[in-house]
């Protein structure tokens, strides 16, 4: 959540708190955001319109893959940002329009993680190399680069880099 005024944040995390939301940090500042997501693989951003340090837009376009934007802003700026791919939330604020609409966003996201655990895992060139090669399963050839991996004391992808440039030869 970031919001300009610290006071406001607290009292909507408070609400959130007791509607059974987990709030991860409250912040100032659009850097304090992208900081704390740096950590995090999906969520929902709840917005002010200004910070000391950026627009919401500019938030909203330096957010990675994976996260949504709530905006709580007065009715003229909801109806400006209808394009910008976010969700609004119109002040002064109503509690009834604030939870209706993060038990919405919440659903997006849930129905999105399924949506990407269900896809298939991407093989990477190395194990496919392997597979092919050495006749191996899946598997195996992912058990193999992980222990030369830890054989040799080196990462995963400089283990399948070498994979890959030994079979070039």
């Amino acid at each position: 959540m970031v919001l300009p005024k610290p006071e406001d944040g607290k009292s909507i995390r408070n609400l959130l708190s007791r509607h059974g939301y987990d709030v991860t940090a409250v912040c100032t500042q659009g850097s304090q955001v992208l900081n704390y997501i740096d950590m995090m693989n999906d969520g929902i951003i709840i917005s002010g319109y200004k910070f000391s340090d950026m627009y919401y837009f500019d938030l909203k376009n330096s957010l990675p893959e994976g996260f949504d934007m709530l905006l709580l802003a007065t009715q003229r700026v909801c109806s400006e940002c209808g394009d910008r791919d976010i969700v609004c939330v119109s002040m002064p604020l109503k509690v009834h329009d604030l939870m209706n609409t993060l038990e919405m966003m919440c659903m997006n996201q849930t129905r999105r993680r399924k949506k990407l655990r269900a896809q298939p895992k991407q093989r990477s060139e190395a194990e496919s190399i392997l597979m092919e090669r050495n006749h191996m399963t899946e598997e195996e050839a992912h058990r193999y680069i992980q222990k030369c991996s830890m054989d040799s004391g080196t990462s995963l992808t400089e283990t399948a880099e070498m994979v890959i440039s030994m079979t070039k030869i």
